[in-house]
């Protein structure tokens, strides 16, 4: 196992240039393609690269979260540059430890034929649980911009009760809202109720919608109708923090004049450079459980 390795980090958004720059910190050499912060200064170490030249020499390839959008191109929101995911893989060998976040089984396939393994950093259970944390934040800043009235004393409902919504209603409660939630898992409202929460079954929702100034939805699966949307007063401001295609009818929501935002990559959005450091610790877990890396590197 080897202390300092060879990166590369193709593509990304502010997160995956924060990681790139905190391995350059740490003594690794690290290219970056398609990933140009303007203002930033140069970091020693890091390394821009005009093309896929030496790729092939990389210990590790990061590519970004999504790795690409809808056109097949790699996702570099900070580039102007339009490089095919197959471009990319075409330019890599087997041997190589490549990593991208949320991998679907077109990216999957992809590496496949050519030979190549990629995992998926974001579905990292550590990743999971560090991202909850500006998840969680970033819905309480939200909350603070669009709301009318101060957090206390709001009434709040969470919708959901995993690493998201656990951390969201705590931070609500620490403020002083009036914080419900809803859940189907039997031990999930019982938790909410040992931690002073108000539990609601979530498939009885009929006396908790109507007084909430606020609802956060985690539960990335249709949780919030037309039935349930009409419950809510219209000054209620409806935030929707779980993965596409979410769980709140957004047409629903807009026809009764109700204010939702579908507040997606929140970690990215609010505290990129935590984002980039969570990045930067689960791709080196991934390293070291895989034998590229000394327990002793990057911390």
């Amino acid at each position: 196992m080897r202390h300092e390795l060879n990166f590369w980090v193709v593509g990304g958004d502010p997160r995956q240039w924060k990681l790139a720059q905190l391995l350059a910190e740490e003594g690794h050499t690290v290219h970056t393609l398609a990933l140009e912060q303007p203002g930033e200064p140069e970091v020693p170490g890091l390394l821009p690269q005009p093309s896929f030249q030496r790729i092939d020499r990389a210990d590790c390839v990061v590519l970004p979260l999504p790795v690409t959008g809808a056109d097949g191109l790699i996702h570099a929101p900070l580039s102007p540059a339009r490089i095919p995911l197959e471009t990319v893989l075409d330019a890599l060998s087997p041997g190589q430890f490549l990593c991208g976040g949320q991998i679907d089984d077109s990216v999957q396939n992809m590496a496949r034929r050519r030979g190549l393994t990629v995992h998926d950093y974001f579905a990292r259970e550590e990743l999971a649980v560090a991202n909850a944390v500006p998840t969680a934040e970033g819905a309480l800043q939200l909350a603070m911009e669009r709301l009318p009235i101060t957090i206390h004393g709001a009434r709040v409902l969470v919708i959901g009760f995993g690493r998201v919504g656990r951390l969201t209603a705590q931070r609500f409660q620490a403020l002083g809202a009036r914080v419900s939630v809803a859940a189907r898992r039997f031990e999930h409202l019982a938790w909410a109720q040992a931690l002073g929460l108000q539990p609601e079954p979530l498939d009885q929702l009929e006396e908790a919608l109507p007084p909430c100034d606020l609802v956060v939805n985690t539960v990335p699966a249709p949780v919030l109708g037309r039935v349930e949307l009409a419950l809510l007063k219209t000054d209620c401001l409806v935030l929707d923090l779980a993965s596409k295609p979410g769980g709140v009818d957004q047409q629903a929501a807009a026809a009764l004049g109700l204010e939702t935002v579908h507040a997606l990559a929140l970690p990215g959005k609010v505290a990129p450079v935590t984002a980039g450091a969570i990045l930067r610790d689960t791709i080196c877990n991934m390293l070291r459980e895989a034998g590229f890396l000394s327990r002793r590197a990057s911390g």
